[in-house]
């Protein structure tokens, strides 16, 4: 029994290496295009109601067919995603035009939220949203922010990024800075 564990978790490791060595197999981030709006790719629709959050961080691209949910979170009015988890904006990135400037190692600790199909909304105007290429792949904006999560949340609410290295910060439904 303990030897199938260890080869599921072997290969467990090695596909996630394989998958982030593949994010990170450009780090020019010069080559970024300006943001095209996420309605131009698919309809934003507004969401029903959030879901619960995993029980591990969340992975950089949804699964083929889901739309990615952006909704605010009660009191705080932080932005999160469908699943609850804090999404955060790099004071390095430029939001006009957007561009992304965390690459290599720092996608390791803060995952670009990559879409591809449609996004639904929830308490953030859907005319804040954009998006801005990286790596062949379209990276959600808000008002021109590029938009990560990091890998220390490991459950709904949490906001462990919140002024890491003084310049990760969770976004309002306006883009500020939380």
């Amino acid at each position: 029994m303990i030897p199938h564990r260890i080869v599921l978790a072997s290969v467990a490791g090695l596909v996630s290496a394989f998958l982030l060595a593949a994010c990170d197999s450009s780090s020019d981030a010069s080559a970024t295009a300006p943001a095209a709006p996420v309605t131009s790719a698919a309809p934003v629709t507004p969401a029903a109601t959030a879901t619960p959050a995993p029980a591990t961080p969340a992975t950089t691209a949804p699964a083929a067919g889901n739309a990615v949910t952006i909704t605010v979170r009660g009191a705080d009015g932080v932005v999160t995603d469908g699943n609850g988890m804090t999404l955060y904006r790099y004071a390095k990135d430029e939001p006009n035009p957007s561009k992304w400037t965390c690459s290599g190692a720092c996608v390791k600790t803060w995952l670009p939220v990559i879409v591809q199909d449609s996004v639904r909304t929830q308490g953030v105007r859907q005319s804040l949203l954009g998006t801005v290429h990286r790596n062949g792949q379209k990276q959600l904006t808000l008002a021109g922010w590029p938009l990560y999560r990091y890998v220390g949340d490991t459950a709904a609410g949490q906001t462990n990024g919140q002024g890491k290295d003084g310049q990760w910060h969770t976004l309002t439904a306006s883009g500020a800075a939380g």
